[in-house]
């Protein structure tokens, strides 16, 4: 079966659990622009052996397309990279979740959220509904799930704050909760490297510096309160201000 084939039966599997009827487009890029707007709607529900290995299959070779940023495992610090968070070959990523736990169902968004569920595969949507069983993830909490196609072990999901929802003093404590309650995390699963994304910032409206300043503090805390810890705390970023943003916090006395 080629890839045009491949992708095929996902999406004729994907409409029939969507309850969908959309025209098969003719390129491989459509198709997977198709694929990703039915994955982002899906309902969680049992899914077929055949669907899931054709899904994979095709997860798999836009991972290869992207190609993977291999990140040192085991080295203690704090490191900066720009890049896309779902290259990163890490123990684990974090994903900026909303309550709900089941990733961004707004097709093709650009959320952070949507990113990762859409690269992990329908599995990550799965398995965070069972863990919640329909109740709401707390902000500042975390859970763990497995990575599925992506390149990283692992994804710990957070909530992190709204920023003007509540005062400011309590939105910042929620927010350095998110970052201490995934290390406590990363830390009980043995894991030895960890990529934050930029919790907050996107849809939810944290401010960026002032976020960071709190991410970099934060960490920079934990791992002096554990220095029986050997990890290495990846800040990533994307966008050119946010990564000189990181670089001048995590390079300050």
């Amino acid at each position: 079966m080629n890839r045009l084939e491949n992708i095929e039966t996902v999406l004729r599997e994907l409409q029939a659990m969507n309850g969908t009827a959309v025209p098969m487009p003719e390129s491989l890029a459509d198709r997977q622009r198709l694929m990703r707007a039915l994955m982002n709607i899906w309902q969680p529900q049992m899914l077929s052996d055949e669907f899931l290995r054709a899904q994979d299959r095709e997860l798999q070779a836009q991972r290869e397309d992207k190609g993977e940023w291999i990140m040192a495992n085991g080295e203690s610090g704090i490191s900066v990279v720009q890049a896309d968070i779902t290259r990163l070959q890490v123990d684990a990523i974090v994903n900026a979740a909303n309550s709900q736990m089941l990733g961004c169902f707004q097709p093709l968004h650009a959320c952070i959220d949507n990113t990762i569920h859409s690269a992990a595969g329908l599995q990550l949507r799965q398995e965070c509904n069972e863990i919640m069983q329909g109740h709401e993830l707390p902000t500042g909490e975390a859970v763990i799930t497995r990575g599925y196609n992506l390149p990283a072990k692992h994804v710990i999901h957070t909530v992190g704050p709204i920023y003007g929802m509540q005062p400011k003093r309590v939105s910042q404590m929620a927010l350095a909760a998110c970052y201490r309650n995934c290390l406590n995390l990363a830390a009980a699963h043995s894991l030895t490297s960890i990529a934050f994304c930029c919790i907050s910032t996107g849809v939810f409206g944290y401010p960026q510096d002032e976020a960071a300043e709190i991410a970099v503090h934060t960490v920079r805390e934990w791992l002096l309160a554990h220095k029986d810890v050997e990890i290495n705390v990846i800040f990533c970023t994307y966008k050119d201000e946010d990564y000189a943003t990181y670089q001048r916090l995590t390079t300050s006395a």
